[in-house]
């Protein structure tokens, strides 16, 4: 028998590797940033640990709302512009806009004994969890 070989089409030698992962990440246009904001939660006995990163961010502009077991992280990225007289920027991957992530808890969180701390692009949130009131069983008398 005689061994069958393809060689590339026209097509094929036209559009390259356009096609390749096409489907595994989404595409984005030149110039386009995309903001993204990665977290981790610990559990603990008595609280949640939450580590956010925010880089480039101020502190001001960070906005924390607990609601029962929900927590949701919001964040503004500013873009400063600075002119310089005789200066004409030529190209700049700076950005803004907002970027935001919320997330369900297994208990309900003691919102009064939260607590917030920002530090070098990093927001660590201690979020105590609600104390249950005890089932309790009363005797008939």
């Amino acid at each position: 028998m005689a061994n069958i070989q393809r060689y590339g089409s026209v097509f094929d030698d036209f559009f390259g590797d356009l096609g390749k992962g096409f489907w595994v990440k989404p595409y984005s246009l030149p110039g386009e940033t995309e903001l993204k904001m990665k977290v981790d939660v610990k559990e603990a006995e008595k609280a949640f640990t939450v580590h956010a990163e925010i880089p480039g961010v101020k502190k001001e502009d960070i906005q924390i709302d607990i609601n029962g077991d929900q927590v949701s992280i919001r964040a503004e990225v500013k873009q400063e512009k600075e002119e310089k007289k005789g200066e004409k920027i030529i190209h700049s991957e700076r950005y803004y806009g907002m970027v935001s992530r919320s997330f369900t808890l297994p208990t309900d969180i003691d919102s009064q004994g939260a607590s917030a701390n920002y530090k070098d692009g990093v927001l660590e949130l201690t979020l105590p969890k609600k104390t249950s009131a005890q089932a309790k069983r009363i005797s008939i008398s």
